[in-house]
């Protein structure tokens, strides 16, 4: 599998900008181009999705471990052409206090795979070349195979710079001017969803494919991705992960008969999701449909579990407030004992209210807006027996919030941090699991399996 991973000295030097511009450009060349994300965020592996028509999917080693980087990847690249990786935050940057792990070096290594380094060259001109020397022998395991000069500000700019790489012996692969016309809006939590921007999306990233396609070699990088050799270890598949959680935790365990629906939210108030989830929970038995809190006025038939992922319920509460009948609907289920796996957004619409919205009342919290971000890594073991884990079941998660909701957990809280603070945190209350706390099944596939047997039992 071609395969590059794009990075950057820091956050803000262009690595969306690049790695989305690739992904399209190549895909409008008529490959197959797997889309990836290293970390746990959310949005940009939608706009990767608009470029390449499949799934973007995530690499997070701290969430996942680092032994489930590779198959991940090889399950979400079969059958392509070539794969783009976007990295997190600077090249060597990971989990606070953890060295290399989660870091985009580390995926580039995990994945054998050839980096290209994405330089904001705005404000210097020859110091680039001790940049990017010193990128390039940090570390020798990780093989940086080029770089392309974002923001160059003239044709004189892009002479200097390519005199001092070429001094340095690295390859220049794309040079890419000041193009503000195709910047992406954002807002607290990064870029706005494509959800929230469809059409502006589809142009954004049409704009970007010519942006890169014009000031990159393409051919060059084509090249540098199949000098990736091949990678020792089987794709990963939620058939094969659900098997060995079920051996290893409840032996005998089946998949329910029948297909219970699990209702799953969508739409452009609830964006954050993990491919893995639904594929895990299909591989579970389970039929998912999803729903549209936005308009929809009533939960899909026969749903007999619901799963209310992350996004940006803060920015629709009226909206959301002003469907009446599907936060009763909600209610009634929640009320009635039917399984609810609620992360971040769907913990705040599961309250009583949202920045003085009324909510679906399911829980006695009111949130609001805060100033704070809530941001990083965190260990977690279940505190209270749920739909989605027997108590004492150890999970890594992320949180990534800038609400706050009151109080903070019930009487029977969903998790227990232990790292890298000691607090208790969400909701556990009849079938409701409720929790700011991201996290990635496919570390624990037994949470899918579990939770496709409480909406099956619904039945």
């Amino acid at each position: 599998m071609p395969r590059l991973v794009i990075a950057a000295p820091s956050s803000g030097s262009g690595k969306t900008t690049v790695a989305t511009g690739l992904m399209a450009a190549f895909s409008e060349r008529g490959l197959a181009v797997s889309p990836h994300k290293a970390g746990p965020d959310y949005i940009d592996p939608g706009y990767h999705a608009l470029a390449t028509g499949r799934p973007g999917r995530n690499l997070d080693a701290f969430m996942c471990g680092p032994d489930l980087v590779a198959p991940l990847f090889a399950h979400g690249a079969a059958g392509c052409d070539l794969a783009v990786v976007e990295g997190v935050m600077g090249l060597y940057d990971g989990a606070a206090g953890r060295g290399e792990l989660a870091s985009t070096a580390q995926v580039a290594k995990l994945l054998r795979a050839p980096v290209v380094l994405v330089v904001d060259a705005s404000s210097q001109s020859r110091s680039v070349a001790a940049l990017v020397h010193g990128f390039a022998s940090f570390d020798p395991q990780v093989r940086l195979g080029g770089v392309i000069l974002n923001k160059v500000g003239s044709d004189r700019h892009e002479v200097m710079l390519r005199e001092a790489l070429e001094e340095a012996g690295m390859p220049v692969l794309g040079v890419l001017r000041r193009a503000p016309q195709v910047a992406t809006p954002s807002r607290h939590l990064g870029l706005v969803p494509v959800a929230e921007r469809h059409a502006d999306a589809l142009a954004s990233v049409a704009a970007l494919a010519a942006q890169v396609r014009a000031g990159c070699d393409l051919d060059a990088l084509m090249a540098l991705a199949r000098t990736a050799p091949p990678l020792d270890c089987e794709a990963w598949s939620p058939e094969r992960s659900l098997t060995a959680s079920a051996t290893a935790s409840a032996p005998g365990s089946a998949t329910p008969q029948g297909r219970p629906v699990v209702a799953v939210a969508g739409g452009a108030a609830f964006t954050f999701s993990y491919a893995e989830h639904t594929e895990l929970l299909r591989a579970a038995g389970a039929e998912v449909v999803t729903f549209d809190p936005l308009r929809d006025e009533a939960l899909p038939d026969g749903t007999g579990g619901l799963v209310i992922g992350g996004g940006f319920p803060e920015m629709y509460a009226p909206e959301l407030s002003a469907n009446e009948p599907l936060r009763a609907a909600v209610a009634a289920f929640a009320a009635a004992g039917g399984p609810v796996a609620a992360e971040c957004a769907g913990l705040l619409y599961l309250g009583r209210s949202l920045d003085g919205k009324p909510m679906c009342g399911v829980l006695d919290a009111d949130a609001r807006m805060s100033d704070r971000l809530t941001l990083g890594y965190r260990e977690a073991v279940a505190v209270s027996d749920s739909a989605l884990a027997p108590a004492g079941t150890r999970l890594r998660g992320h949180e990534f919030h800038r609400t706050v909701i009151e109080p903070g957990a019930g009487a029977a809280p969903a998790w227990g941090f232990t790292h890298p603070e000691r607090r208790v945190e969400g909701f556990v209350q009849q079938g409701v699991h409720a929790s700011y706390l991201h996290t990635h099944w496919a570390a624990e596939p037994s949470v899918a399996r579990r939770f496709t047997e409480a909406a099956a039992a619904r039945r």
